[in-house]
Order: C-alpha cells, then structure tokens, then sequence
C-alpha cells in the first residue's frame, strides 16, 4: 500500500504483540498507530478511553477468537493512541500548547491522510468514543459507521467536572500514584471485577492496574484536561446519518450519558445494547456480549464472518442465528446476547 507523505511522516516501525506500530508526525506531534491485519481490507479505526491504549482497552474483544475472526476477516485495524498514551511513550514537555478535543479529531484526519484511507469504521471507548463522534460531525465523508461503548457527548457535568480536577490534581503532583488508580478503574470496571474486601480483583483489573503504572501522567493530564473542557455535541447528534451501534455498561458512571446519546441519534440509523452487570469498558469486562450485535451491524454493511473455522458451539455458528435477523435493518436491534438487554 502506498503511504501519502502529505503533513506526516513515518518515524519508525516496530512489532507489537503481532502489529506493526507506526509513529506519525502531525501538527500535533507524533501520534503511535499500531496496525493489525491485511491493509487492503475497510479500516477500523480505534481509540481507547483515558489512560488506555489498544492493549489495555481493546486487548479482551480483539484477542477472542469468535471477535479476531469477524473482526480481521473484514478489517484491517488502526488502533490509534492518544498522544503519548502507546507504551514506552515519554513525557510530553511542550508547556506552549495543550491540545483540544477538536485538535484531536483533526489528528484523525491526518493519520487517515498518512496512510491514504478514505472513510473507515471507527469504534471508541468512552473519551475515545466521544473525539470519534465528534471526529464524525466535522469529517461526514470520512466515517462509514460508529461502534462506540460507553460514549460521551455531553460537556461534563458538575460532578465529573470536579471529579477530573481532582484527578488532574493527584496526576501533576504525585504522578500515576494509587488514589489516581483507584479513581480511574472505578471509571472502567464495574464494581463485581474491581473486587472488595471478602472478594479480590479479577485479572482484568489486576492487568489493567498493571498497565497504568506505564503511563507518564503528564500526558494523562493532557488527554484528561482536554476531555474537561469539552463542548456538548447533543444538537448535532440527529445530522450524524452514519449508523451507529451504542454499547453501554448498566453499571458504567456515564450509562446515562449512552442513553442520552442514544435519544438525540436519528433512531433510523441506531441502536443501542445495554450490557447488564458491567461497568463502562464493555471491552474488556464482557467482549463476549458484544460479538453478535457486531455481526449484525456489519451485515448492512454487506460485511460476513468466515465461514470456516468457528467453532459449532460459538455464538456466530449459523445453527445460532434465526432467518428472520439475516436482513440489514435488523442492525443487532432484535438480537438478545446473554446477559446483554437491547433498547429499541
């Protein structure tokens, strides 16, 4: 494939658990982009919640057989990282400039310019899901649909507000240092994983726990600040003609917000899963409720699992799928996973 040179440039390449990572220039600065998959296949584009990145937001769904054989059949996949938030990443100094949400959507545009991508899939994790929404208002042409799991689109309220601060406080002044931790995996988890005095953690909070030691704080602080500032995109919600397929975690602290999100879309081109006992990265608490809502979004856009391959017993095995849902306009909304409720 070959890579416009147009506002970017490659810096290096290396291989990350099977990807390969591309680090970008932009106006912003550099940005990682670790590629998995067959380049000339649709893109889906990523972009993880605060703190993450495509290892600890999207490892769970993308590392599951049923989810790597629908997804990288159809795909290739571009997980982007919010400025210095890929592993390794060293502290962002600049003192001049402090990006905002609609600098981060535009990074979007030239990353997709770079590698000489028309319009993509895209699927984000709550902060992630709203710079991709936000990305998808000023960049129509560029989007074919949203996949977005616990989403924002609403400026943040008093309480997450001052919530924020707090952490922006802990962040600046004691780096990535416990109260942080706890204040951001309450975000992700749902409190059954994050586990109690009687009941310890699951692996998944220990893994994720793990891997937030590795962020610099500072430019979790960027990110962070970033998302406090944030404009309401309500209003321009019912423009947003892509279609959309809404996660929401029923124990999420933003489950609000996908309900919210979800009345301003056209209901035409929406839906919406509500996924019981999990808390906002449905991602990695619960993948597994997410496969089949996928595939039948995928079927408008005349996109198939593989046949081959897939076990009898597996949510996508044809045995499981009723002749009545095998049409476009169903969209996931008719489909019950377990332990998942759909709102119409």
């Amino acid at each position: 494939m070959e890579f416009s040179s147009d506002s970017v440039s490659i810096d290096m390449e290396t291989i990350s658990l099977g990807g390969k990572e591309y680090l970008v220039k932009t106006r912003l600065g550099t940005v990682s982009v670790v590629v998995f998959g067959d380049q000339d296949k649709p893109a889906l584009v990523t972009y993880p919640d605060l703190a993450l990145n495509h290892i600890s937001c999207f490892q769970g769904l993308f590392f599951s057989p049923e989810a790597s054989s629908l997804l990288l059949h159809n795909f290739c996949i571009y997980h982007i990282s919010p400025p210095g938030h890929e592993l390794g990443a060293a502290p962002i100094v600049s003192d001049d400039f402090s990006p905002s949400v609609d600098d981060l959507a535009d990074q979007i545009v030239e990353v997709l310019n770079f590698f000489g991508l028309g319009a993509v899939m895209c699927m984000g994790v709550t902060a992630g899901a709203y710079i991709l929404t936000l990305f998808a208002m000023k960049y129509r042409q560029r989007v074919l649909g949203l996949i977005l799991v616990s989403p924002l689109c609403r400026a943040p309220s008093w309480t997450e507000w001052l919530l924020n601060k707090v952490m922006s406080n802990f962040l600046y002044f004691y780096g990535m240092c416990g109260m942080a931790k706890e204040l951001l995996l309450k975000r992700y988890f749902s409190k059954e994983v994050r586990g109690s005095v009687l009941v310890p953690e699951s692996d998944i909070v220990q893994a994720c726990r793990r891997l937030l030691d590795e962020r610099q704080s500072i430019n979790v602080c960027r990110f962070l600040d970033a998302m406090n500032e944030r404009p309401d995109l309500s209003e321009g919600l019912r423009k947003l003609y892509c279609r959309s397929l809404i996660f929401v975690g029923e124990n999420s602290p933003f489950h609000s917000e996908g309900l919210h999100m979800t009345s301003k879309l056209d209901r035409r081109y929406s839906a919406l899963v509500e996924v019981q006992a999990c808390g906002s990265m449905v991602t990695e608490e619960q993948p597994h409720a997410m496969l089949i809502p996928i595939e039948y979004f995928l079927m408008g856009y005349g996109l198939y699992r593989p046949t081959l391959s897939i076990s009898p017993r597996s949510p996508l095995s044809p045995s499981c799928i009723s002749p009545e849902l095998l049409s476009p306009e169903s969209m996931g909304l008719k489909l019950k996973p377990i332990r998942t409720r759909i709102s119409l």
